[in-house]
Formats: C-alpha cells, sequence, structure tokens
C-alpha cells in the first residue's frame, strides 16, 4: 500500500489590499502564529520585501519548520498572494493553511481565493 511522508497545501489569492500596517512582517508574523496553532515546531523565519528596483514591490516569506515550511509570495500591484504549506510527519499543512485563510479573509475585505490544492509527497 502507498504512504505518503508528506503533504502539501497551496493556496492562491487576488485581491490582496497590503499596505503598511499589513505587509510582509505582517504576514510572517501571521504564518508563524499559524504554525504555532497548528502545533508545529518552527526553527526559523525571514521575510524580504521587495520595493520595486529590482523585483516588483511585494515580499517573500518563509517559516521553515522542523519537517519542511510555510512559504509566502506576494505582488502588491498586482493583489496576489501564494501560500503553500509542505509537512513530513504529523504536522497537517491544512490546519497551518485554515488558520491564515481566517485571518486574511477578517482582514482583508476585497481578497479572494482563487485555488486550494493538496498533494501527498514521498509516496512510498
Amino acid at each position: 500500500m502507498n504512504q505518503a511522508h508528506g503533504k502539501q497545501v497551496f493556496v492562491d489569492y487576488i485581491g490582496c489590499n497590503f499596505d503598511n500596517e499589513k505587509n510582509g512582517k505582517w504576514m510572517l508574523e501571521l504564518m508563524s502564529a499559524a504554525v504555532k496553532g497548528a502545533g508545529v515546531r518552527e526553527v526559523h523565519s525571514h521575510v524580504e520585501e521587495f520595493d520595486g528596483t529590482l523585483s516588483p514591490t511585494g515580499f517573500a516569506a518563509v517559516v521553515l519548520l522542523d519537517e519542511s515550511h510555510v512559504s509566502a509570495h506576494c505582488y502588491y500591484e498586482k493583489g496576489l498572494l501564494a501560500i503553500d504549506a509542505f509537512t513530513c510527519g504529523d504536522g497537517d499543512p491544512d490546519v497551518i493553511i485554515d488558520i491564515i485563510h481566517n485571518k486574511l479573509i477578517s482582514e482583508m475585505k476585497n481578497i479572494k481565493l482563487i485555488s486550494r490544492n493538496k498533494i501527498n509527497r514521498f509516496n512510498h
């Protein structure tokens, strides 16, 4: 019988209205809170804001887990946000994404989820 060692959930949003208060740092804090709420161990986190000089304005954020990662990438001007949560072992990426999703829709009135996909990783 095939069994997956890991699971990954991908979500894409449009209509994200990040501003001075809700930016990459805010998103990173939300991701860390979601990881903690899901009972998964965070080992490091980082966000990089892009000012439009070399890349379009936005951010890339990552929370490294003891068994994988959560990442978010945003284009401010286009209102696009892509998030993925990948866990191995007992961690559940659906829980992480659900926590993030619920906060996003409560804080951003124009945000719209356009896709949510889940795949199993390391099938054996």
